[in-house]
């Protein structure tokens, strides 16, 4: 967008599903029409190449593609951040220059996903991809889910050292999420993850927003706007119809891609075929995910 700015992020930002067709190959026209519907669905940003995209089942061409594909198709109507994938600095850095090339207005920086390091080896990881970058960067911090992560006190301190650090992409409880705002002192937007768990409570902490999954999109960001209207009640009908499809999905990263994945597909008529090595469903899980589908009803046109 022309005229982005980090202080102006807020609100329900959809980070897209890798969407494959029956060759396990990544499917361009489904990945246009989950983009379609996500902003049909009001989002006020989008992102991919997180772990709900599968990044790590991606090669370097595949990462650059749907880099390219999600900037086309938002077309600068919402801002556009891309998560960044790589088990070296100089693979990070690769894949930031394509991403601010392909038009992304901020980037997301993910840990390695190899070995396990101190807060300090991270520190110098993250600084070390800053510097080779001009675009507003986040840092993804989720030890929960990726094993991996950063203190408070750590994501403070590198803030202080690299200022093109500008904003953090959490998973985590509002109560950890709190204490991040806290000790940052407020100076740093927080966007919170975890399909929308929480997601009232993490607005009324403080959060600037969550990044989620587009199965129960639409409800997310009518939940977000009522929230901000002031109108309470009507903000926790929203959240309570998404809850329980949110609760059935976020039950490890796995089991959200898996009938995450598929509760999109059920809402959205798109059939939704896995890349190995995957998590299949069940009978009960697709029972499951068809009766939350139904609930929810389709997405808006």
């Amino acid at each position: 967008m022309n005229d982005f700015r980090v202080e102006d992020l807020h609100g329900i930002h959809a980070i897209l599903y890798a969407l494959f067709d029956g060759e396990e190959r990544l499917d361009r026209a489904a990945m246009r029409r989950q983009t379609e519907i996500c902003l049909a669905s009001g989002v006020h940003g989008m992102a991919a190449l997180g772990l709900a995209t599968e990044a790590a089942k991606l090669n370097e061409r595949e990462r650059m593609a749907v880099m390219d594909w999600v900037v086309e198709d938002t077309a600068g109507r919402v801002p556009v951040a891309l998560t960044i994938f790589g088990a070296s600095i100089e693979e990070q850095v690769r894949q930031a220059r394509h991403a601010t090339a392909a038009g992304a207005d901020w980037l997301i920086l993910q840990p390695p996903m190899v070995g396990q390091y101190s807060a300090a080896e991270y520190i110098r990881f993250f600084g070390r991809v800053a510097d080779r970058t001009d675009l507003p960067l986040a840092i993804q911090n989720a030890p929960a889910l990726m094993g991996r992560g950063l203190t408070a006190a750590d994501i403070r301190e590198l803030v202080r050292q690299h200022p093109n650090i500008r904003l953090v992409k959490g998973e985590g409880p509002v109560v950890d999420i709190a204490h991040l705002i806290e000790v940052t002192e407020g100076q740093l937007p927080v966007f919170n993850g975890r399909a929308g768990l929480e997601l009232l409570e993490n607005l009324r902490i403080g959060c600037r927003g969550l990044i989620l999954a587009p199965d129960s999109i639409d409800l997310a960001v009518r939940a977000y706007e009522f929230f901000c209207d002031g109108w309470d009640e009507h903000a926790e009908e929203e959240y309570r119809r998404m809850m329980p499809g949110v609760v059935f999905t976020m039950q490890g990263i796995e089991n959200l891609i898996c009938y995450g994945k598929r509760l999109f597909g059920e809402r959205a008529g798109i059939a939704i075929h896995d890349r190995a090595p995957a998590m299949r469903p069940t009978s009960i899980g697709l029972d499951m995910t068809r009766r939350y589908a139904t609930a929810m009803g389709g997405f808006p046109e």
